[in-house]
């Protein structure tokens, strides 16, 4: 059987809910991130979560290439939408600019500042120069969130779930990302899907191991989710 590799908290969300909404034949498999936490090198593709393992071995990592793969086991589901389709490139676009934009290359160098610069004393202009780019990067959203409920047409999609766990990390961020009004309706609006409430019931609670820090418990803290 297919196999998602996830963690409480994590950026594997989108694709646990996903296996909730569809009633995939997919185990969802949680591993404990930080240190003394499980070693994801030999497990995913790239040393991160999400990643799946389909059932001849072959491993898949990266949202943007996962998500429409499970909406794929589904033909037709409305979380999606056929090859071809102006709304499947609007749904791909959408998860396409969310993982550069808001966690490659804004989200993730905010959380990381040791990995771009090996002087302490310039982690925290990192971090404030990647706040300030994250909401730059976030207007689009929140004007296109200001006019629909949702990225694509009026309904949910894999990308409404791929926005979603970000969109539940904002709060974290304090008064540099509080005026997003959209966005906060949006989230609270994904937080109430039904499979999204099933995934995180089934998670728990972040499963950090002790020592390791917490996902934005601290915006002036690096973490290692």
């Amino acid at each position: 059987m297919i196999q998602l590799l996830a963690s409480p908290g994590a950026t594997s969300l989108p694709a646990h809910a996903i296996i909730r909404a569809l009633d995939l034949p997919v185990t969802v498999r949680l591993l404990t991130l930080g240190p003394g936490g499980d070693d994801l090198a030999p497990l995913t593709p790239y040393g991160r979560i999400p990643a799946l393992v389909l059932d001849d071995g072959t491993l898949i990592g990266e949202n943007a290439a996962i998500l429409p793969f499970l909406a794929d086991m589904r033909p037709g589901t409305s979380l999606f939408a056929p090859t071809g389709s102006v709304e499947r490139a609007l749904i791909q676009s959408w998860i396409g600019y969310i993982a550069s934009e808001i966690h490659g290359a804004t989200q993730r160098v905010g959380n990381r500042p040791h990995l771009y610069s090996d002087d302490p004393a310039a982690h925290e202009g990192i971090r404030q120069a990647a706040r300030r780019r994250l909401r730059e990067a976030y207007q689009p959203i929140e004007d296109h969130l200001a006019r629909n409920d949702w990225l694509v047409g009026d309904r949910v999609t894999i990308a409404d779930l791929h926005l979603g766990v970000f969109a539940g990390y904002v709060p974290h961020f304090g008064p540099a990302l509080s005026d997003l009004p959209a966005l906060s309706a949006f989230s609270a609006r994904f937080e109430a899907l039904p499979a999204v409430l099933a995934a995180r019931a089934a998670e728990g609670p972040p499963s950090f191991r002790p020592g390791a820090r917490p996902v934005f418990a601290n915006p002036a803290q690096e973490v290692t989710a």
